[in-house]
């Protein structure tokens, strides 16, 4: 097995273990468990930052190799329009979405208000984006990783 393939499979496994494990795991376990909400929703928001700076640089690595790999052909290549989707998903809802919802908590969340109905469908959107992210992972871990060229990537 070639250099890049062992890379591609670990930056894969960071960046979708991480989608599943603290999207699907971690966080449901912080919200049984803490009787605060909003430590809990605090704790898992910093989670979800650290994970998207994470998806953004494994991303761009996997997509820079998933064109290389597909060569001439990238642009009918389902691997690098997978990766760039997900890529598009984790930057808008990390310079986008996260950030509006960091405002609206600051300015604080009263039960039954305009806020918090916005930051319920902010997080609604959110968390479709987050599913859809972690759906086009798994289809890329069942997959494998991409054929090789003769030459490494990585």
């Amino acid at each position: 097995m070639r250099l890049a393939s062992i890379a591609e499979r670990i930056l894969l496994t960071l960046w979708v273990g991480g989608l599943w494990a603290i999207g699907y795991l971690a966080v449901p376990v912080l919200f049984n468990s803490l009787n605060d909400r909003r430590l809990a929703g605090e704790v898992a928001g910093q989670m979800f930052g650290v994970l998207s700076l994470v998806g953004l640089v494994c991303g761009a690595l996997l997509l820079a190799r998933a064109i290389y790999v597909a060569g001439k052909t990238w642009h009918t290549a389902w691997r690098v329009w997978s990766l760039v989707a997900m890529l598009v998903l984790v930057a808008t809802s990390a310079f986008v979405l996260q950030p509006m919802m960091q405002e609206l908590k600051a300015a604080g969340l009263l039960e039954g208000s305009t806020a918090a109905k916005h930051f319920g469908q902010l997080h609604g959107a959110a968390s479709i984006m987050y599913l859809i992210t972690s759906l086009l992972g798994l289809a890329l871990v069942v997959a494998g990783p991409g054929k090789e060229r003769s030459a490494d990537f990585f």
